[in-house]
């Protein structure tokens, strides 16, 4: 299923969270690793500061294991919802603003 997700980034630990996601060390996570990369290349940060993305999960709880191996510890307040495909989130690109953190 895939899901929109909304959630508030720490960033404390953006420079931590960009240089797992671009040294390989996320996407060598299995099973998901890789949609974990894809989705933050994805993901969009809107005006009051959350962040936007959309996530192809099978978990029976919605992101449950990217929640309990890497979301949970840079997030909070996260919101998930099913939607029918992905779709393009308005706002800064989540990725381009970590790599400035």
């Amino acid at each position: 299923m895939i899901y929109k997700v909304k959630a508030k980034f720490n960033y404390d630990k953006a420079h931590e969270f960009y240089q797992k996601l671009i040294d390989g060390t996320i996407e060598k996570q299995r099973p998901d690793g890789p949609e974990i990369v894809s989705s933050m290349k994805r993901a969009t940060v809107d005006d009051q500061g959350y962040t936007h993305w959309t996530e192809l999960c099978f978990c029976p709880t919605p992101l449950q294991h990217e929640r309990a191996t890497v979301y949970d510890y840079y997030f909070t307040e996260m919101h998930t919802a099913p939607i029918q495909q992905h779709k393009e989130m308005e706002g800064e690109s989540f990725i381009k603003k970590l790599s400035r953190s």
